[in-house]
């Protein structure tokens, strides 16, 4: 052949090999994603953190104050009562409704007739409009028309006539939202957990078992250690949808009585849009961040420590 007869390999340039490399194909896959959350998220929160440093309203652009937004904040009485009550309903939802998640899951495990039927149940209320959930929690609650009122009756104790005011006390509002949270909530935790622990291998079960471990060693040592990822997912996730609650809370009680109920969701809605304070209510709504922040480094950073996580053996 002749020498001129074989073409010469195109020239390829820094930018053709960026767009093959494996370790950036998976970059530009996540460029539109990136440019999603700029736009919807990463903005709104720089324009909300700009606007609580103001002292803007509705219908009158404000002026640049610093913080005296926040310091006004740490002065309010019904700020710090939301706060309060959003970390104790935070945690008192997100503790109950991983126990009762937990135990369903492992109960959905086992063999059992009629369980895809019985999932599905279970998914009910959590696909169910939290709106629609939160008005047939109104009726339930209701002072006259209560079916918890009904039942402690028929038990003899209360007598008949006499009602609960479930949604009028401080005390029992913050119960019954709790209650309520905790209900849409379960079954979240539970088929996502489910989903994890049909990826656990029986086989480690059996030789658990001729090993001589009780079924609490057998979860300690087994089931627990293979769903920690996994507890940690969920659990980040249930606490941020859980301290940022809204539409329940405002569809049953608007934050009452007394502000007893008041989240710093429905604070914040309600100073910023109904009270017409943009600056303060997005203060608020800013204020919320450090603890979403801090609630998202802790399941980080406890998945790090984990050598199984990071690929090393346990020795």
């Amino acid at each position: 052949m002749a020498a001129g007869s074989f073409a010469a390999p195109p020239e390829t340039t820094a930018w053709s090999r960026l767009m093959v490399n494996r370790n950036w194909l998976g970059f530009w896959f996540m460029v539109p994603t990136m440019i999603f959350l700029l736009l919807f998220l990463a903005w709104p929160l720089v324009l909300g953190m700009w606007m609580s440093m103001t002292d803007m309203r509705i219908g009158r652009g404000g002026v640049f104050i610093g913080l005296e937004n926040y310091q006004f904040l740490l002065d309010d009485r019904d700020f710090i009562n939301a706060t309060v009550f959003t970390l104790v309903y935070t945690a008192v939802a997100s503790v109950v409704k991983f126990a009762v998640g937990l135990y369903l899951a492992i109960l959905l495990n086992n063999h059992m007739p009629f369980k895809a039927f019985i999932r599905a149940i279970v998914l009910i209320p959590f696909i169910v409009p939290t709106v629609l959930s939160a008005v047939a929690f109104w009726w339930i609650f209701d002072t006259q028309f209560s079916i918890f009122t009904w039942l402690l009756q028929k038990a003899g104790i209360l007598d008949k006539g006499q009602y609960i005011n479930w949604l009028g006390d401080p005390f029992l509002a913050q119960c019954s939202v709790i209650f309520a949270n905790i209900w849409r909530g379960i079954p979240f935790i539970a088929i996502t957990l489910l989903a994890g622990l049909q990826t656990v291998s029986p086989s480690l079960y059996e030789a658990a078992t001729l090993d001589g471990a009780s079924g609490w060693q057998r979860f300690r040592f087994v089931t627990y250690p293979l769903l920690t990822p996994i507890i940690a997912v969920v659990m980040t996730f249930s606490v941020l949808f859980t301290f940022t609650d809204f539409q329940l809370i405002w569809a049953m009680t608007r934050g009452g009585p007394v502000n007893a109920t008041q989240l710093m969701a429905t604070l914040s809605y309600q100073r910023g849009i109904l009270g017409g304070r943009l600056g303060e209510g997005a203060a608020i709504a800013t204020a919320m961040v450090p603890f979403l922040l801090a609630a998202i480094m802790v399941s980080w950073f406890g998945l790090q420590r984990r050598k199984w996580q990071q690929g090393e053996s346990n020795d």
